[in-house]
Parts: structure tokens; sequence; C-alpha cells
């Protein structure tokens, strides 16, 4: 015996229009949940922990995958782009997905991939004062680079110039706390960072001729300045 056809209900007028909103809504949500969730976890289960010692900072360590190993300059920079492409790729989808506008620039910045979202208003707004969201997209980005390319990324990527306006503060903080440890001659620790800030303040103090090494676990995690030798 066949079963009758369910009935079609029209929808109340105006009500597919707040449905797509809604859904737009919800999937924006999800994505920055979802992004969330990556920034809560430890530092310490990221791909970056295959650092050799315990002090060392992630940021720090030099690319040691053995699969670019003795590769050329030329390769390298061909390496470098193509894990700005998958990510801006990626990145590209997320967008997409969560409704968002943006445009992407890929870069080739030393020994890193560098990715930057322009023009996103509202993810940028997201994003703000912290820059949790940037921190958790970023790692989102390298595990889709690694996930394609099986080694891992040290791609950095930025949000309508985030990481670029909060540099300069953060080479004003270390050069306070050099100026302090030369000073009183003891270790001077900093406020917990993320791995960019860490990475701003450890160049800061390699030019000054100091030592630096982060310490602590997880969002808990900072830089100790110490005084020359």
């Amino acid at each position: 015996m066949t079963e009758n056809a369910p009935e079609t209900v029209a929808a109340p007028e105006g009500a597919e229009t707040e449905l797509t909103a809604a859904e737009q809504a919800t999937e924006e949500q999800a994505t920055v949940e979802q992004a969330a969730a990556v920034e809560s976890a430890p530092e310490e289960t990221t791909s970056e922990d295959s650092a050799p010692s315990a002090d060392a900072d992630p940021e720090e360590e030099a690319d040691d995958d053995s699969a670019t190993a003795g590769e050329t300059a030329e390769e390298r920079v061909r390496r470098l782009e193509e894990e700005g492409d998958i990510a801006a790729d990626y990145l590209e989808e997320l967008l997409d997905i969560a409704d968002l506008d943006g445009d992407i620039d890929i870069d080739v910045d030393g020994d890193r991939a560098s990715v930057e979202i322009r023009g996103a208003d509202r993810l940028a707004e997201l994003n703000r004062p912290k820059g949790e969201l940037l921190d958790a997209l970023q790692e989102l980005a390298r595990l889709a680079v690694q996930t394609r390319t099986g080694s891992r990324s040290r791609l950095m990527l930025d949000i309508g110039g985030f990481r670029a306006e909060h540099k300069d503060g953060l080479e004003g903080l270390a050069e306070t706390a050099i100026a302090e440890a030369k000073e009183t001659g003891a270790p001077v620790p900093l406020r917990a960072m993320n791995p960019f800030e860490r990475k701003v303040v450890h160049d800061v103090a390699k030019r000054a001729g100091l030592r630096s090494e982060s310490d602590g676990d997880g969002k808990n995690r900072h830089v100790v300045i110490y005084p020359a030798s």
C-alpha cells in the first residue's frame, strides 16, 4: 500500500526571510564556538609542542621537520606560498559559511607564511579586545595546512592589522621590563601572553642582549626576562 505523501504547508509570509537570517546567525555562532573551543585547549596540546626543550617557546623554534631539511631558498618560498594558499582557501570557506565579508592577503615573512584577513569588520569586532578569536583561527588554519601537507605549520594570521597595532605596545612593555632587569639585577616576569606576544618580547630581549624564557602552562604561559650574567 502506498503511503500518502505528507501535506505541504505554506510558510507564513516573511518566515523564509526570518529563517534564512536565523540560519546565518546560527552558522556564524557555530563557527565562533568552534574557534573558541580550539583556543581554549591547553597550549601544550597544539602541533607546535615538539619543541626540543621544555623551556623553549614553540614560536621561537625553527621548523625542524625532516621534509624541509636541506631545502633551497626557492623551495622554501614555494612551500610557504603553498601553506598560505591552503590556509587562504580554508579561511575563505569559513567566512562563506559564517556569511562574513573579508579579503585575504598572502605573503611570506621570513620563515613563515603570512595571511591577513582584511575588510572583515564583523570578524574584527568579534576578535577584540584580546585577539582570542585570532589565535583560534590561526590554529585552525595551521591544522588545515598540516592536514594537507603532513608537516606542521608556523603560519601567522592577522585580522585587520590587529597584530601590527599591538606590536608597538608589546615592544614598549618589553623595553620597560628590560630596563627593570638591568637596574635591579633580578628576573622580571611579564603578564600572561599568547605565542605571538611572547615572540615579540623574546625578539626585543634578544636585541638588547638579555636572555628571556617562557614559563607557565596554557593561558598562564608568560615571558621572564633575565638580567645579563
